[in-house]
């Protein structure tokens, strides 16, 4: 767990003009940040959000371009992650601190510390995106522009819940059940073995993750989303098995079966193993219950009533949304993507789905997603 205080990242993995600093958020975080187009004052902040199993590394790849835009960019690691300190990462503490609104209150509190009341805009990515989509939503103010990425935000739970919204718990039964019995990762993600299966795996953190980021980009051609009736066990099982796993098979196990040959890791440009190293060795530091501390916060019922509060709220600021089109993120929670464009969002730009990129669209794509960051921002 990540509770050692660690020096900067070593500027020599980080892209030119990038650096690497610590602040304290306010709300029991010394956060790592990573940060571009600091050395001008006054320019417009873009803060990025980064998801799971990532670092405010994921951002390297178009972190320059906006700096050479004119925009200040801020890429923390979020709470539970890379060399961030404070929370309780352990799976028997005090999990709670990693709701929506509290990591809603870490990004304000961050802003403070760097002397920012109100971005330009915030960007997010898989869980990330859930943040930056929950910012917008209650602080408008402060954060008046939002750009949604892999993981669709489909608005805050209705109030009462929808009889589909309390019924979805059958279907993990309904997985298990299945002639092929299976079992749903979030589900996996909330159970005590999730990150000792992956921290301690056979193969190694650093084979995992390669395996792992293999198996849900555009590099594994198996990747060919589509949408999904509905959130039922035979739909869900349509999915790879990074989402919708074999029964008694770990998360480590699932994805060595794709892990990739030699030839192909050479050959792969968006993340090279030096690269890789980065992540793996702070995984392998650090481990990964920070980072699942978030699924067991968003998949509990006590948190899903706070977040009912807001029903009917909708995000009513410019918002844009990028996916890779070979990233399942994208149709993984049946009727989220058309929610999104249809209800939750009121002012969404558009939705791009890019060629060429999987899940890790901002790494698989980074010309793109700049170019589509600077359009959107300008």
């Amino acid at each position: 767990m990540n509770t050692t205080a660690q020096p900067p990242l070593d500027a020599a993995v980080l892209p030119p003009g990038v650096r690497s600093r610590f602040v304290d958020n306010g709300n029991g975080l010394t956060v790592h940040l990573l940060e571009a187009g600091f050395e001008s004052p006054d320019r417009p902040c873009v803060l990025l959000l980064h998801g799971f199993p990532e670092l405010a590394y994921s951002w390297r790849k178009v972190m320059p371009a906006l700096a050479a835009a004119g925009y200040h960019v801020v890429a923390p690691d979020q709470r539970g992650y890379g060399r961030t300190i404070g929370g309780d990462a352990s799976y028997d503490g005090d999990w709670r601190s990693f709701r929506f609104l509290n990591l809603v209150r870490d990004a304000m509190g961050l802003l403070a510390a760097i002397g920012v009341r109100r971005v330009h805009a915030v960007v997010g990515h898989d869980f990330g995106s859930w943040v930056a989509g929950w910012s917008a939503l209650v602080r408008p103010d402060v954060f008046p522009r939002v750009v949604l990425m892999s993981a669709p935000f489909g608005g805050a739970p209705a109030l009462p819940l929808s009889e589909a919204a309390q019924r979805a718990g059958e279907v993990h039964a309904a997985l298990a059940a299945l002639p092929r019995p299976r079992k749903h990762y979030q589900r996996y993600y909330t159970t005590r073995e999730a990150d000792g299966d992956m921290w301690r795996c056979e193969q190694g953190v650093h084979d995992f993750l390669r395996a792992y980021y293999h198996h849900k980009s555009a590099d594994w051609v198996d990747n060919r989303p589509y949408r999904l009736a509905s959130w039922s066990a035979s739909e869900l099982a349509k999915m790879p098995t990074y989402y919708v796993m074999d029964l008694h098979e770990t998360m480590a196990q699932t994805v060595a079966h794709e892990m990739p040959s030699a030839e192909a890791i050479a050959a792969c440009r968006w993340l090279p193993d030096h690269e890789l190293r980065v992540y793996s060795a702070e995984y392998g530091r650090t481990g990964f219950q920070g980072g699942l501390q978030w699924y067991r916060c968003a998949t509990d019922a006590t948190s899903v009533r706070e977040l009912q509060l807001f029903s009917g709220r909708t995000i009513d600021v410019p918002s844009m949304y990028i996916a890779g089109a070979s990233d399942w993120g994208v149709y993984q929670n049946p009727g989220s993507f058309e929610a999104m464009q249809s209800t939750a969002c009121t002012r969404m730009r558009a939705a791009h789905l890019l060629d060429g990129a999987g899940h890790w669209v901002q790494q698989e794509q980074p010309e793109a997603v700049s170019r589509l960051l600077m359009e959107f921002m300008s």
